[in-house]
């Protein structure tokens, strides 16, 4: 099978021809295999995909049209009302995310207690000292000013944690810059529970280049240099 160790892009399979040499062609949104509700998916056309493989075939069929350079992945899960992110929101968005990247990070230690392998030992080390800190804020649904006070009294615990995540990031390639595509798989899978997320991350971006420096990210999450 010459296509067995072929690789195409989202949206295209691999094809033999005639001679059996493979290529690229669109992927047929109605082949692609059934999904359930939850693999759903919106496109920035505001229209509910089955699932990514529809979303990135009907993409392909497009390609070289308007359309199809305006159709991406929105978010994760059927289109719904995004309401729009008033300034009061946006300037809260930081405390609560902060919040949600250190409570990952514990339950991935917690995690790794028993079967190691989601951290590095290097991560491990850095993440225990938030972990056995007895101070630390345990996940929930907490008041802003308890957020707001607990990142003022204990800064330290916020500071990798927001790191870590930009480094997660940070892979198609490793250039301290996010892109729109590396940011996306974070933001679609947030926007349904986190509507300013996209407001959140144009604001990041201080000097509108469309690349997001560690230096931004960590002024916007309120992190010192």
């Amino acid at each position: 099978d010459t296509c067995q160790n072929f690789h195409c892009k989202r949206g295209k399979v691999c094809h033999a021809d005639k001679q059996g040499k493979p290529h690229c062609i669109c992927q047929d949104p109605a082949a692609c295999p059934p999904t359930k509700d939850y693999e759903h998916v919106c496109g920035t056309d505001n229209k509910t995909y089955d699932g990514t493989c529809q979303l990135f075939g009907t993409k392909c069929q497009l390609e070289g049209t308007k359309m199809g350079r305006q159709l991406h992945l929105d978010y994760m899960g059927s289109c719904k009302h995004i309401p729009p992110c008033t300034d009061y929101e946006v300037d809260q968005f930081p405390l609560r995310m902060r919040d949600w990247l250190k409570n990952i990070l514990t339950q991935y230690y917690e995690r790794d207690l028993n079967t190691s392998g989601i951290l590095t030992e290097k991560q491990r080390n850095k993440v225990k000292k938030i972990y056995q800190n007895d101070k630390h804020l345990v996940a929930g649904d907490h008041p802003v000013e308890l957020l707001l006070h607990d990142f003022e009294k204990n800064y330290h615990m916020y500071v990798y944690p927001v790191h870590w995540q930009f480094h997660q990031l940070d892979q198609h390639p490793v250039d301290r810059l996010l892109t729109h595509s590396e940011l996306a798989p974070l933001r679609a899978s947030l926007v349904p529970m986190e509507h300013c997320i996209t407001r959140f991350f144009q604001e990041c971006n201080g000097d509108q280049d469309k690349l997001i420096t560690l230096k931004e990210w960590c002024h916007c999450f309120g992190i010192k240099e």
